[in-house]
């Protein structure tokens, strides 16, 4: 978005219309856009009125990047990632006390500001990084080794209370197309189809062999509800090594809650053996993790290697449309092979044995 003032004035109008008792909004000190993967992500201020008095107010503006999806689209008419974001948070906040950033509304007006996009209120925090990995440097690798527990145990003390909404009560069956049944054999589907059109004929015999193994050892279905879809400690927001905010809900879909708990024990795998980097004092291995959520959930999910292999899978998967992103908008050269082997495709392997 090119940041000027008829922009900062449109927008402005946008959100006067939005906030509770606002008589009068200035929007000021934007920030440069940061790139995601789905979404540009903009922090500004805001000079808001109410009752004549001014006060200043911070907010995240999200816009949709206007390359294609980057997850597979669950249903027709859901390719606007930032739509199917939205939308998720409005029903995690109305059936939940799942912490999230407020809400001020969504626009798929593109002539607003250019871009479908939405705001919501900012939440101060810190963000576990990938790069340098979280658990080497920055806050969690300085933590004590109680704090680090804490923080592992409310991540997933959280990402099941998003499993334990009643999804159909909760109107989520938009994720679903019609005359379809959801569920692990409809999210293979999804994401197998999704594999193949991003590889667009290349050969991929690692993912390959996985999708081939998952179908032959797929487990009995458990439970259906609604998966958050990219749950990992660094799509949270920590105050005081507690979740203060999750985000990042553009992949949900309606699975099984052990389809969340595998990449969620895939990303540690990721980024510990994976990365070359050791587990932390205080750090909860993935059994302990295991059982500590079945105690959230409320039932046991029984062993994950098939969830985690499945995750893994979907996250090679995602890699091979990230590196055709980048070869389409002039970041990578074409003939780049980091599709094929880069760290996603490590775990992968070494869940598989190879």
């Amino acid at each position: 978005m090119d940041v000027n003032t008829d922009t900062q004035t449109a927008l402005a109008t946008w959100m006067q219309a939005r906030l509770d008792g606002a008589d009068a909004v200035e929007v000021v000190d934007f920030a440069a856009p940061r790139s995601g993967y789905s979404a540009e992500t903009t922090v500004f201020n805001a000079n808001v009125t109410r009752a004549g008095v001014v006060s200043s107010e911070r907010f995240v503006l999200r816009q949709e990047t206007p390359d294609p999806a980057v997850y597979p689209v669950q249903a027709p008419g859901l390719d606007i990632e930032i739509s199917v974001q939205y939308r998720a948070m409005e029903a995690v906040a109305a059936n939940s006390t799942v912490p999230l950033a407020p809400l001020i509304g969504f626009e798929d007006d593109t002539t607003v500001i250019g871009t479908p996009f939405f705001v919501m209120g900012y939440v101060a925090g810190e963000v576990p990084i990938e790069n340098p990995n979280y658990v080497q440097q920055g806050f969690f690798a300085d933590a004590t080794p109680e704090q680090r527990a804490t923080m592992i145990n409310d991540g997933l003390r959280v990402m099941a209370e998003v499993h334990r909404i009643d999804w159909r009560a909760a109107g989520l069956d938009w994720l679903v197309p019609p005359d379809t049944t959801p569920g692990t054999t409809r999210q293979i589907e999804v994401w197998e189809s999704y594999g193949q059109r991003e590889l667009d004929g290349r050969r991929h015999p690692l993912m390959e062999d996985a999708f081939a193994w998952l179908h032959a050892n797929q487990p009995p279905e458990p439970p259906l509800g609604m998966s958050w879809g990219d749950p990992r400690p660094g799509n949270i927001i920590w105050n005081d090594f507690t979740a203060a905010c999750v985000t990042d809900f553009e992949a949900c879909s309606i699975a099984p809650a052990e389809h969340d708990l595998g990449w969620w024990l895939m990303f540690d795998r990721w980024s510990h053996e994976s990365m070359g980097a050791e587990r932390l004092p205080g750090e909860p291995t993935r059994d302990e993790q295991t059982a500590f959520y079945e105690t959230c959930l409320g039932r046991s999910v029984g062993d994950t290697y098939w969830w985690e292999v499945f995750a893994a899978t979907r996250y090679a998967a995602i890699v091979v449309r990230v590196m055709n992103r980048m070869v389409a908008r002039g970041q990578m050269p074409a003939d780049q092979t980091i599709w094929l082997d880069n760290p996603a495709t490590v775990c992968l392997a070494d869940l598989m044995g190879r």
